[in-house]
């Protein structure tokens, strides 16, 4: 399901805008801005790699205590 307005219709033919690098001066009708290329050398994954094994151990040592019924 899109959230898009069905009356909104974008001309194919039109040229799209330049990058806006004066927004003052086009504020009627700006451009787009310019992308942020920012690394991604510190990225949850790195600590989501340490986390989830370690939560799970906890979790699997509190069922053992608590939740396994005796046979």
């Amino acid at each position: 399901m899109e959230n898009s307005s069905p009356n909104h219709t974008e001309d194919p033919n039109k040229p799209t805008h330049p990058v806006e690098t004066n927004y003052g001066a086009h504020q009627s009708d700006p451009g787009p801005g310019p992308t942020v290329n920012e690394p991604d050398n510190k990225g949850a994954g790195q600590a989501m790699k340490w986390i989830i094994p370690i939560a799970v151990i906890i979790l699997l040592i509190l069922w053992f205590i608590f939740f396994r019924k005796d046979i």
